[in-house]
């Protein structure tokens, strides 16, 4: 486990670049579109999405901040998975059963 100081540096370094990345990927958008306000968001949405993979895959490791990605942990290591799987299962045998009409 990395040092609590590695950690919070990892976590400063790491928002400073999404920040950046943020801010530029707006500029961006706005000079590519001219003045199309829906092609602007989505270059903005791919890029700051780009970015912040980017950061995950290459900090994540060091942060360790709860994100279960970079352990290799599944949400069926959950401890309440059965009961949700139970509930899930239920509810679509129940969505394929035939529907009743109500009688009159």
């Amino acid at each position: 486990m990395h040092s609590l100081s590695r950690r919070l540096s990892t976590e400063a370094l790491g928002t400073a670049f999404l920040l950046a990345g943020v801010v530029g990927s707006g500029i961006m958008a706005q000079r590519l579109a001219g003045g199309n306000g829906a092609i602007a968001l989505l270059a903005n949405t791919i890029a700051t999405g780009a970015v912040l993979m980017c950061l995950i895959a290459a900090l994540g490791p060091i942060s360790e901040s709860g994100n279960s990605l970079h352990r290799g942990t599944e949400a069926a290591d959950t401890p309440n998975a059965g009961a949700v799987a139970a509930m899930a299962k239920d509810g679509i045998a129940r969505s394929k059963r035939p529907a009743t009409r109500p009688r009159a």
